[in-house]
């Protein structure tokens, strides 16, 4: 079975909107770290940003204000979830969006991520599997035989399912290709790729 070579972080936010740029904030994360073919650490809170939770959000996610009121405080988590990642290799499903708001929250608190990557796990899916009909993290996992354990739009389980994607991944590389080990700087050149010239990418690369 192929695993990754180097730890991957598997990040998941929940959030107020969709652009930390126009006030948007995060009212929970997830973080796993993936190693050895397997979750071994994770982070997990809900986050207290002291913003009005949208009715929208909360019947998408089943986050209330409440629950987020009495949670703690950005100032506290964001600087842990940062030493959680570390200089890890960081992957996400639409990496583009939370990464962005790791960055936005980082930069309140004073802080700068130093994470590797990203690894978009939606674009590596769509250029693994490019027969699949939908890349939506719920029907690519339906797809791949990949069960959610928890509730969606919940940050650990979204996160929980997406990590589960990467190591399929990772295991079908190994199948189809001869990986024993996949490096994450494979998938960060994977994901630049258009979908047509993957199979001969990696053939090459493993050979």
């Amino acid at each position: 079975m192929a695993v990754y070579s180097k730890p991957i972080v598997m990040l998941d936010f929940e959030t107020t909107g969709l652009s930390p740029d126009n006030g948007d904030r995060i009212t929970e994360v997830a973080a796993l770290r993936i190693e050895d073919g397997r979750i071994t650490d994770r982070y997990v809170s809900l986050v207290n940003c002291g913003v009005r939770i949208p009715a929208f959000i909360t019947g998408l996610t089943g986050i209330t204000q409440q629950m987020v009121d009495s949670a703690p405080p950005a100032s506290e988590v964001v600087p842990q979830l940062v030493e959680f990642i570390g200089g890890d290799t960081l992957s996400a499903h639409n990496a583009s969006f939370d990464e962005k708001f790791l960055h936005a929250e980082s930069a309140r608190c004073g802080l700068a991520a130093r994470h590797l990557g990203p690894v978009c796990s939606l674009k590596l899916a769509r250029r693994v599997f490019p027969e699949l009909g939908s890349y939506k993290l719920g029907t690519l996992s339906g797809s791949l035989g990949i069960r959610f354990k928890g509730t969606a739009h919940r940050a650990e389980a979204d996160a929980e399912v997406a990590a589960q994607v990467l190591l399929h991944i990772a295991q079908h590389l190994g199948r189809r290709y001869g990986y024993a080990e996949v490096a994450p700087e494979l998938l960060m050149s994977v994901n630049k790729l258009a979908a047509a010239k993957v199979h001969a990418f990696l053939s090459k690369a493993a050979a």
